[in-house]
């Protein structure tokens, strides 16, 4: 028995197809909220250590690296997002 031949979806030409749409800018708040966790994070390892443990978290000790990392962190986690 003879087989049909298979169908073919069309090309559309190039002229056809949409670009991909390109993002638009940033709203007015992410630039601060960037540069001001980056800021927070770095105040905040910098008080850990000036006041030798006693602040800004006295429970968490150490891990107040960690904290102020953390939000350091999240601010140049931002910037790969801002256009």
């Amino acid at each position: 028995m003879p087989e049909s031949k298979p169908r073919k979806k069309p090309v559309p030409a190039k002229a056809d197809r949409k670009p991909a749409a390109e993002p638009g800018p940033n709203p007015v708040w992410f630039k601060p909220v960037m540069f001001g966790l980056m800021l927070i994070g770095l105040v905040w390892i910098l008080v850990f250590y000036i006041s030798e443990g006693r602040y800004p978290v006295p429970a968490l000790g150490s891990g107040n690296i960690l904290a102020g990392f953390g939000i350091a962190i999240a601010g140049f986690l931002m910037t790969t997002r801002w256009r």
